[in-house]
Order: C-alpha cells, then sequence, then structure tokens
C-alpha cells in the first residue's frame, strides 16, 4: 500500500497515519522526521539542510526529494508506506513522481480528508495544552478541569500561540496557496479520492479502508 494523505491542518491526517500504519504494519513518514533523522545521524543531505537552516532559510526541493529517497529505500518501506505532509508544492509532487516511478512503485494513491474551514477553526482553536507535562485538552470535547488546573500534574493549561485564531488562518491560508493545488495535479492523474473529514475518526478511517480495498490494497 502506497498512500499519500492530503488534507489542511487540523483535518487529522496524523491520527489516520498512525492507525493505518498500525492496521498494515508499513511505515508513517513526515518530512519533519526525515530531516530531523538526518540532521541527528549527521548524514551528508543532514549536513547541508542543518546549515542552510542555522541561516534561516528553507531546505530545497532537491534535498528533501533525496532525504525522501534514502528513506522510501529501507527495509520497512518494502510493503508499503504513508506519506503524510509530502509532499507540500507541484514542484515537490513532480519530484516524487520521478523518484517513484525510478524506484517502480507505480500504484500510488492519493487521500484528501476535506473538513471546511470554519469547523478547521472551531477545531483548532478549542486546543489546550498543560504547560508543564505536554498533556492534550480540547474544549469543545470536554470543559478544562476546575481552576483550568491539569488533571495529570497540576500545571497550567494553556492555549499555544499557533492555536490562536489568527494564527490558525494564516496556517489555512498557506496550506491553500501551496499545497491545496495539489488536489487539481493527482485528479489529473486520476488516483485522487475525497473522505469527509467531519465524520467521526472510526468513520473517517473505514472510509478510507473502504477505497484501499476497492482499489485492490
Amino acid at each position: 500500500m502506497y498512500l499519500i494523505l492530503l488534507g489542511a491542518p487540523g483535518v487529522g491526517k496524523g491520527t489516520q497515519a498512525k492507525m493505518l500504519m498500525k492496521k498494515n504494519d508499513i511505515p508513517q513518514i513526515s518530512t519533519g522526521d526525515i530531516l530531523r533523522s538526518e540532521v541527528a545521524d549527521q548524514t551528508e543531505l543532514g549536513l547541508r539542510a542543518k546549515e542552510i537552516m542555522a541561516r534561516g532559510e528553507l531546505v530545497s526541493d532537491d534535498i528533501i526529494l533525496g532525504m525522501v529517497e534514502n528513506r522510501l529505500s529501507m527495509p520497512d518501506c518494502k510493503k508499503g508506506f504513508i506519506l503524510d505532509g509530502f509532499p507540500r508544492t507541484i514542484p515537490q509532487a513532480e519530484g516524487l513522481d520521478v523518484l517513484l516511478e525510478k524506484m517502480n512503485i507505480l500504484n500510488l494513491k492519493v487521500i484528501e480528508i476535506y473538513v471546511p474551514q470554519e469547523e478547521l477553526v472551531r477545531r483548532l482553536t478549542s486546543r489546550r495544552i498543560c504547560a508543564n507535562c505536554g498533556k492534550d485538552y480540547n474544549i469543545s470535547v470536554k470543559p478544562l478541569p476546575p481552576g483550568g488546573k491539569c488533571e495529570r500534574c497540576g500545571g497550567d493549561i494553556i492555549q499555544r500561540e499557533d492555536d490562536k485564531e489568527a494564527t490558525i488562518k494564516n496556517r489555512l491560508q498557506v496550506y491553500q496557496e501551496l499545497t491545496a493545488p495539489l488536489v487539481s495535479y493527482y485528479q489529473g492523474k486520476g488516483n485522487l479520492h475525497r473522505v469527509d473529514g467531519k465524520k467521526s475518526v472510526d468513520s473517517v478511517f473505514d472510509n478510507i479502508e473502504k477505497i484501499l480495498l476497492a482499489r485492490g490494497q
């Protein structure tokens, strides 16, 4: 099973990827994880990326694609993989196409988890976290404990800066400009499917599984 999960911040890609990973015994791969691993291992690509990031610049697509190629060549990817958060742009998708053809991976599936923007803003602005131990809370699901103190450690429960409405709307705008065009790109290739992300986590998972089974995955 070779799969790309698409969707804006807050649609639940990470949750679904972990469930698919567990059921199918294949790795969930994100460029953030790859980048951190390459830098930590001080590989040639990792050292180049570290130097670029130290200058406050973005790591180029050719370096990212080189890291992705290294990761997909590892033994745990032989049965398949789930790409979560990559590709982010059309040039990255085009580079990935070349890479997958080179690796003779021809049955890539792309699933977009779709949630309307107003629902995403509601979901993300509802998130809270313990400033001390990191325990997650969500006020749209359950009220905070008395006094806004963490049940686990008694720490203050706060809203992170990147979960505030202005920041979230900016992140969603960046997604619309850079990553949303991938929907049309993969529609044109005939391998895109859309799943309603407003449904429960289990329902979304079941719908993804149906798509994969219907396609012989």
